[in-house]
């Protein structure tokens, strides 16, 4: 199996399957194949577990549904590519425990022995991350899986008992060696007053880590002051209001 990214803001990965050689991804992660590539949607994961696996990797923010994608009978292409601008970063697994923690949208695709599963979840109020909490997927098994990360990529080393506090949209992916917390920020001024939220995400290593500058989260919020809506309808027309009404008192004054 031969793997290939193109671009740099929006990449995709594009695979040269030999005739009998598999790629997967959650439904609906395709972006286009060649004629000689096959699929087969089930909801098996890659790394085993059933049906009862398929409902933990709902619960870690995944689909039921996963998509094999197989060349059959002679060579053949297939491509997946980035929803936001950011990065596709292959990670290695080797099974006996190597596993990574990804944030919920990280899984891209991965080679077939790979699986995907919840591997933390913690409630953090109404109205934060969606008012469904702060969810991580868990990638285990044997193989390359490829994750996708939001804005730039800050890769870093974390020596034993080293602990860096991220604010938790930031938090990419790491290696289920570092311990990994949700904490508060300290102070009730900064946690009210000090535009940085209320939670952090405290990593501790030894391990590494890869940090995101892209929250999605930060992006649908700033994206939202630009979409049709009741209270963007609102500002628009008390704007044009006053805009028409300044307007036309100096030509009335004329």
């Amino acid at each position: 199996m031969q793997s290939r990214i193109h671009g740099t803001t929006m990449p995709a990965i594009e695979f040269l399957l030999q005739p009998g050689e598999t790629v997967i991804s959650e439904a609906g992660e395709l972006s286009w194949m060649s004629a000689s590539i096959g699929m087969h949607t089930h909801t098996q994961a890659g790394g085993g577990g059933g049906f009862l696996g398929a409902i933990k990797r709902m619960a870690g923010g995944g689909t039921l549904f996963m998509t094999e994608y197989t060349a059959q009978g002679y060579p053949g292409e297939v491509a997946f590519a980035t929803k936001v601008p950011g990065h596709i970063v292959p990670v290695e697994l080797h099974g006996n425990g190597d596993e990574y923690m990804v944030h919920r949208h990280g899984f891209l695709c991965a080679t077939p022995n790979v699986g995907i599963g919840l591997g933390f979840q913690q409630s953090l109020g109404a109205g934060i991350f969606g008012g469904e909490g702060f969810l991580l997927q868990k990638i285990y098994g044997h193989g390359t899986a490829w994750l996708e990360l939001s804005g730039e990529v800050i890769v870093r080393d974390l020596q034993p008992g080293e602990t860096l506090r991220v604010h938790p949209g930031h938090v990419g992916a790491f290696h289920a060696g570092v311990s990994f917390q949700i904490t508060r920020v300290p102070g009730i001024r900064n946690m009210f007053f000090g535009g940085d939220g209320i939670f952090l995400a405290a990593l501790t290593g030894p391990g590494r880590i890869w940090l995101q500058t892209l929250p999605i989260s930060n992006l649908a919020h700033k994206l939202q002051e630009y979409l049709p809506g009741p209270d963007r309808e609102t500002r628009v027309g008390l704007g044009g209001g006053l805009v028409g009404g300044v307007i036309g008192s100096m030509f009335d004054d004329r």
